[in-house]
């Protein structure tokens, strides 16, 4: 049997995440597990999701994914949510200590005892994820905060190219340094905020398959 460790006792986090839904498909059962616990959860989000590759979707898809995210955050419990404007896709043409002022402001705003986000590697192969976690590290170093990247095992990454040629990166067992049990329907509640997204036959589901009622994070900066 895995061992499990347990999430930081932190009365506030801040998650740092690239765009709406990140905290759903990404970081929802970590984050779920933080408020479990009496942890006030808050989400940055970098961009408003504006660039998505998904097709046939009507209205205003900036607008809609704001309001998915909005119920995603019911759903897992969050404290507060707030996104800002920086162009998605294209994240790293910003200027990194332009984000991480972002991230100064609201772990202020929210007296966040930590940071979390997505692994510095990206975990999916989206440069955004690697972007906005390199913003919460370049942040967390200004105001001394420790930070949690969520990871995937190497052989859940490497199963995951063989089904879907997915670009994932994931770490051996020696370099995880946490796996917590998550509650996975209610992440797949904040996963069902999002059906602009979730769609039938994504990656996802095979992932959160492969994955079990478990989640990995890494240490990327402690106090």
């Amino acid at each position: 049997m895995r061992r499990h460790t347990a999430l930081p006792p932190w009365d506030s986090v801040l998650a740092v995440v690239a765009h709406p839904d990140d905290e759903s498909f990404g970081l929802g059962g970590v984050l779920a597990a933080f408020a479990a616990q009496g942890t006030r959860v808050s989400v940055l989000c970098l961009t408003r999701g504006e660039a998505s590759t998904l097709h046939g979707v009507e209205g205003d898809l900036e607008e809609l994914r704001a309001g998915e995210l909005a119920a995603a955050a019911q759903a897992l419990g969050l404290h507060h949510v707030h996104l800002t404007t920086h162009p998605d896709g294209r994240l790293p043409e910003v200027d990194l200590d332009v984000l991480a002022a972002h991230v100064v402001e609201d772990a202020r705003q929210v007296r966040a005892d930590g940071l979390v986000g997505f692994d510095l590697t990206g975990v999916t192969g989206h440069a955004d994820h690697a972007r906005a976690t390199q913003a919460a590290v370049r942040a967390a170093e200004t105001l001394d905060l420790p930070v949690l990247g969520w990871t995937i095992p190497d052989t859940v990454a490497e199963q995951l190219c063989t089904d879907y040629g997915a670009p994932f990166e994931g770490h051996r067992p020696d370099q995880i340094d946490l796996t917590v049990p998550v509650d996975r329907p209610l992440q797949l509640a904040a996963v069902a905020c999002h059906p602009s997204q979730a769609v039938p036959g994504s990656v996802l589901w095979r992932r959160l398959e492969l994955l079990g009622d478990e989640e990995h994070l890494r240490w990327l900066r402690r106090a």
